[in-house]
């Protein structure tokens, strides 16, 4: 869908497919587009043109000391749309481009479509199951993200929703470790976890945040009403400022010398508690 849009966007002269690739001719430039999961586009003018037409960036990386109009104009799309950036070496853009002309930007485009959460909290609370949904804080490392997309799909979360900024993409990784559960639950980009926290909330859905920081076990919390769990970062746990939103914190006991759990482990006893309540 996204690269159909993007097709159309850029109103190419002519379309050249090369083995699994994709050569598009604009403005007298080439820029290829990789048909893997995990797609990059090359250049600046066709990073906007993406950035415009709607496509979901998931990181751009720039070369240091990029300069002129067309370049400006990049940088305020990026800082308006909230879009990760790298500054790298040019090395490292000619490997992500296959050495063709990047003009010192790439952009990995995310393979999948992200719901807007407005929309999928409509038509959750419409159905007649009760709303599972999980926030990740800043969960960064996508082998973590694919394990909790697979087991949420496995337990009937209705959506995972995730901040633009600090958490990890959704590429070919997180997709092979989801073992393609990234296609079926529905993901929500927001601008910031706490948006998506006064969102639910609105909508009477009781929040409960996994941390090591309260007395309470996650054995106590009444899954049996609309909830969503909140999961923090793998290095500083839910950040305190979104503590102070929660409705509940919930711990799981540790009966070993090791402080805490892998954070994809930790989620996966959250919400198979939440499925043993229900079931």
């Amino acid at each position: 869908m996204i690269k159909n849009k993007l097709i159309q966007k850029l109103d190419c002269i002519n379309i050249k497919t090369i083995s699994n690739e994709v050569v598009f001719l604009y403005h007298k430039m080439n820029y290829i587009c990789s048909m893997e999961q995990n797609t990059n586009i090359f250049g600046i003018r066709a990073i906007i043109e993406a950035i415009e037409s709607g496509a979901s960036i998931n990181k751009v990386y720039l070369q240091k000391g990029l300069r002129g109009d067309l370049f400006f104009q990049l940088d305020k799309l990026l800082k308006k749309n909230k879009i990760s950036t790298s500054v790298v070496p040019t090395e490292k853009l000619d490997r992500l481009s296959k050495h063709n002309n990047h003009q010192g930007a790439v952009a990995k485009i995310s393979p999948i479509e992200f719901h807007d959460l407005e929309t999928l909290l409509e038509s959750t609370l419409e159905s007649d199951k009760t709303p599972l949904f999980l926030l990740l804080d800043q969960v960064s490392d996508v082998r973590n993200f694919g394990a909790i997309i697979r087991t949420a799909e496995c337990t009937g979360v209705n959506g995972i929703i995730i901040q633009k900024s600090g958490s990890a993409p959704v590429n070919a990784e997180t997709i092979k470790t989801s073992a393609g559960a990234a296609f079926k639950v529905p993901i929500c980009k927001v601008d910031h976890i706490k948006d998506a926290i006064f969102q639910l909330k609105a909508a009477d859905i009781k929040l409960v945040a996994a941390t090591e920081k309260t007395e309470d076990s996650v054995f106590n919390v009444n899954f049996n009403q609309p909830i969503a769990i909140v999961m923090g970062s793998e290095h500083k746990g839910v950040s305190t400022s979104v503590l102070k939103l929660v409705d509940y914190k919930a711990k799981l006991p540790l009966l070993g010398e090791i402080e805490s759990l892998n954070v994809s482990v930790a989620c996966g006893a959250f919400l198979y508690e939440s499925v043993r309540q229900r079931l």
